[in-house]
Order: structure tokens, then C-alpha cells, then sequence
């Protein structure tokens, strides 16, 4: 069984401190990687290190820069969090090996994205955990734009042909207008006013983007929050399952 899973950026970041990981929550996914014995890819947000330089120049999924100071800052930040994550899973004896978006995806000039997955594939069947990050990406007449993980779960989980993907958040799942986790959503409209933007900056669009990222897969998914990885992983529904068929 293959799984796609997504470590949110405010589960191994402090998003409300620039380029500070959450050392204890980074620990807990690790070990909870570890812990799992089949093929798994792995993707990580940006938290307080893409998202505060984006933000400072303007950068999102749909504005773009020319300039290569904004590019390299965002990219910088995050093959910076890339290589923690990474050196900690190995430390732990996971074989992860990183991928950097910005060399291998681009959008066109309709925002369509394309993205050279046959390395992460081949790693995988290689018995390798490649550790995708959010980056920028070339982007047609816009320079350069934010390529969010949660795209990036979507891409991979169609091409790896996944059976499960997680996204493991800062909350313990989809929540509704009271506060309480949504144990099943179907349609997008059905929680529509349920869903906001992110508490800390956030260029990517918040619950409410990933809501409808993973409604747009046939792949089943599920929000949960780091209490719920380590069960994620051995088979079972924490959180919030997202999908069509109900």
C-alpha cells in the first residue's frame, strides 16, 4: 500500500517565528515514519520558513516575481527545512533522499502545472522516502510562483498511484463552526462556511485550499493533527476523511 503524506508547515514549524522548527512535533512524525514499513512519499509545507519569505515579496500561488532575490530567498528558507527533515529521518534510519521542486515542475501560461515525478517514483520503487518541499516554480508570463504542498500531494498521488493520503495539520482535523472535527466531507459546499484562512501567514490559501485540493483526487484523504499521524499511517481514520463517494 502506498501512502502520500504531507507534514503541514505548522506541525514542524513555529509559524508565528521566522525559520524555527517545532523541534518536539518534528520528532513525533519522525518517529512515527519510522515506524512504518511500507512505500510512503513524503511531502512537507512551508511554515515559518517559505511562508514568512513569500509573504515579505509578495509571493503566492498566483502572483508571481521576476525578481531572482525573491526566488532565492523562498527557495533558500525551504531547502532549509527540507534538509532537517530529511537528516532527522535519517538519523532515525528512514532513507530519505530530498526533491526540489523548483528543478523539476513548471505552471503554464493557464496555471496548469507539470511536474517530472518519474525521480520520485523511481526512488520510491527503490526503497527510498523521497521528501518533497513546497518551493517556487517556474511560472509562465509570471516569473516565478508558490508551488504549495498541497498541490504537490495531489500531483504525486495520481502519478505514485497512492492508495491513501494524509495531510497531518495543525488541528486535529476539518473543524466545524463550533470548533468540533467534521468526520466526513463530500462536497465542498456542505462546509463551505465552516472553512477560513490560516491563523499565521499563509500564501497558500488555508483549510479551506486543501479542502478543495483533496475533494479534486480520487484518492482517499484525511486531515488529522499530529496525535493522529502515528495511526494514519497503521491503517486508520483519524480526523476529518475527505471524499467524493462520501
Amino acid at each position: 500500500m502506498t501512502t502520500v503524506l504531507k507534514l503541514g508547515g505548522s506541525v514542524i514549524t513555529d509559524k508565528a517565528q521566522p525559520e524555527t522548527l517545532d523541534e518536539a512535533n518534528l520528532a513525533r512524525a519522525v518517529d512515527a515514519v519510522a515506524d512504518h514499513d511500507e512505500p510512503l512519499v513524503l511531502v512537507h509545507g512551508g511554515g515559518s520558513f517559505g511562508h514568512h519569505h513569500a509573504s515579505q515579496h509578495g509571493l503566492s500561488d498566483t502572483t508571481g516575481s521576476h525578481d531572482p532575490e525573491a526566488a532565492l530567498a523562498v527557495h533558500g528558507a525551504m531547502g532549509e527545512l527540507n534538509d532537517a527533515v530529511v537528516s532527522a529521518l535519517n538519523e532515525c534510519d528512514v532513507p530519505a533522499l530530498p526533491i526540489h521542486p523548483l528543478s523539476a515542475g513548471a505552471r503554464d501560461d493557464a496555471g496548469e502545472f507539470a511536474f517530472a515525478t518519474d525521480s520520485v517514483k523511481t526512488l520510491l520503487a527503490e526503497g527510498f522516502v523521497p521528501v518533497v518541499q513546497a518551493d517556487v516554480i517556474a511560472h509562465a508570463g509570471r516569473g516565478v510562483t508558490i508551488m504549495s504542498g498541497d498541490e504537490l500531494v495531489a500531483v504525486l498521488a495520481e502519478h505514485v498511484e497512492a492508495d491513501r493520503v494524509g495531510l497531518c495539520s495543525g488541528v486535529p482535523g476539518v473543524l466545524d463552526s463550533d470548533g468540533d472535527v467534521i468526520d466526513r466531507i463530500a462536497s465542498f459546499d456542505a462546509v463551505a462556511e465552516a472553512l477560513g484562512g490560516s491563523d499565521a501567514t499563509d500564501v497558500t490559501g488555508g483549510m479551506s485550499a486543501k479542502v478543495r485540493t483533496l475533494l479534486g483526487m480520487e484518492t482517499p484523504a484525511w486531515v488529522f493533527g499530529i496525535d493522529g499521524l502515528k495511526g494514519f499511517l497503521d491503517g486508520e481514520s483519524p480526523g476529518t476523511k475527505i471524499r467524493t463517494d462520501g
